[in-house]
């Protein structure tokens, strides 16, 4: 998952890839990592793209591209639901200059 969070990864085939029902599966990767499987995706995206936009100083459209998001208003708005913020301004509340 940490390699390949850029990829469309759908919890079947994680299940299936660990030998596991989905239930199972589910159960499992929740009780180790304490988010279901596709909150924490969520959460690596979210986090890489914030990094590439702040260390790499690319636009957040991009950034999303990169990280695996195919809708630029779906990655604002879930940005904006874990960081606080909307994208746009997340160079001001870190100090970054572009």
């Amino acid at each position: 998952m940490q390699q390949h969070y850029a990829t469309k990864l759908q919890v079947h085939e994680l299940a299936v890839m660990a030998g596991m029902s989905v239930s199972v599966f589910h159960k499992v990767f929740k009780q180790v990592v304490t988010d279901p499987p596709l909150q924490y995706i969520k959460k690596i995206r979210l986090n890489n793209a914030k990094t590439l936009m702040l260390q790499q100083g690319m636009a957040a459209n991009v950034a999303a591209g990169q990280v695996g998001y195919e809708s630029p208003t779906q990655f604002s708005r879930e940005f904006k639901r874990y960081f606080g913020l909307p994208p746009s301004k997340i160079h001001e509340q870190t100090g970054f200059i572009r």
